[in-house]
């Protein structure tokens, strides 16, 4: 659950807001909002949505995008992904029930967890989800009783190569030696295999480990084939992908490993399909937080906000080194600007809550702020609210978020 999307501006553009207009209408919503003490809040810029889209589309036309809904499940975000008719990656009831709210069809949807609960395939079934991912003879069973109409992915493990900062292959995917015998019991149990999926890892930096990724599921097409399966027409590439000038990258070795492996012409009938997550959700998302304590110990500067470790900060256990956060100084009720070209000193800040592992940043350079000042942390879509918790009562799930850059009232 994330908190209420809250539409503050109806503006025409569909294209990203600068920084400056971003912290621009931060500022804006400060100051008319008005409030003795402010909690912390979203901006969700949704023409960065569209604009992210658009960079998937050129450089991956080939590629049809599942969003990997538990990577961020904001209402507006998710709402805005499927006017614009992106597909999604649900792993439970629950995602697809969200998902299947908004008008989306079910053929749009990949129930793609390769250990569900019984009465999450019946709910599928029941409402036409019919595309599934397995690894394992336990699941061809369940699916088998409660879905047997399911298109079925073989979830493979690939090379762990990628440099990935976190890998799959010790929960998800058959082993080299299981796929001819899983491959048999789909057949024994008439089950129909369209397809397989794969994930490199997340975050990878090495994208070479798509040629080999590509190259185990043109196996396993083959090794279907030999024993007599219908022919296989989808792969799905997973998800680990970052926006950027890594996209770039690693959409170039996804294409040229698909045409060395799956070279495909108007009759070939083959679908291919990804599961981003982080690419779509990190940068649309800001987060602005309040400061509500200050001391000084041994000469650094240490400051207390009121969002962190056990909130919308989750992510930063893993990804430090990717902290953006302006500084703004609250004036007064006319008056927040932020804390350009002034001096700064190595700083802490802590989350709210009375954990003492609630560190949100170490030797991080900031400016003299003080209570009621604020922090803006920039990048923040990706496993940060959808990953929080309500401890100590600082409730996660009760964040708002602001549209900017919206062109319809939600």
């Amino acid at each position: 659950m994330v908190g209420p999307a809250i539409v503050t501006e109806k503006r025409v553009a569909a294209t990203p807001s600068s920084k400056d207009e971003l912290i621009a209408f931060i500022q804006s919503v400060i100051l008319n909002e008005q409030q003795e003490e402010m909690g912390p809040f979203y901006v969700l810029d949704l023409g960065v949505v569209r604009s992210l889209l658009d960079t998937w589309t050129f450089n991956l036309p080939m590629v049809q995008p599942f969003y990997a809904v538990k990577c961020n499940p904001n209402p507006a975000f998710l709402k805005e992904m499927a006017a614009l008719g992106t597909s999604f990656d649900c792993a439970s009831r629950a995602e697809i029930q969200t998902i299947l709210s908004l008008g989306v069809s079910p053929d749009r949807i990949v129930f793609a967890n390769t250990c569900k609960p019984e009465s999450h395939i019946k709910y599928a079934a029941k409402v036409g989800v019919n595309l599934a991912t397995f690894d394992s003879k336990c699941e061809l069973e369940k699916i088998k009783k409660w879905h047997p109409k399911c298109a079925l992915l073989m979830r493979i493990q690939v090379p762990e190569t990628s440099g990935a900062a976190f890998l799959f292959g010790s929960k998800f995917g058959a082993l080299p030696e299981e796929i001819v015998p899983l491959l048999q019991a789909a057949q024994a149990a008439e089950l129909n295999v369209v397809g397989v999926s794969f994930h490199i890892g997340s975050r990878a930096i090495n994208y070479h480990a798509f040629e080999e990724a590509i190259l185990a599921a043109k196996t396993t097409f083959e090794t279907a084939a030999q024993l007599g399966l219908p022919k296989m027409h989808i792969i799905n590439i997973g998800g680990g992908f970052t926006s950027g000038p890594k996209f770039t990258e690693a959409a170039s070795a996804v294409k040229v490993a698909l045409q060395k492996y799956f070279p495909t012409g108007p009759t070939s009938g083959l679908k291919i399909m990804a599961e981003p997550g982080r690419f779509f959700a990190n940068e649309p998302f800001t987060l602005a937080t309040s400061i509500l304590g200050k001391r000084i110990r041994n000469e650094i500067k240490e400051y207390w906000i009121n969002d962190g470790m056990s909130g919308s900060m989750n992510y930063l256990k893993y990804d430090h080194d990717d902290v953006i956060c302006t500084p703004l100084a609250n004036y007064g009720n006319n008056d927040v600007i932020t804390r350009k070209g002034l001096k700064t000193s190595d700083s802490t800040v802590f989350g709210p809550t009375c954990d003492p592992a609630d560190t949100v940043l170490e030797g991080y350079p900031l400016p003299d702020l003080q209570v009621n000042d604020w922090l803006v942390f920039h990048n923040m879509g990706a496993y940060t609210s959808s990953r929080g918790n309500d401890f100590n009562g600082f409730e996660t799930s009760a964040i708002p978020t602001y549209l900017a850059n919206s062109d319809k009232i939600s």
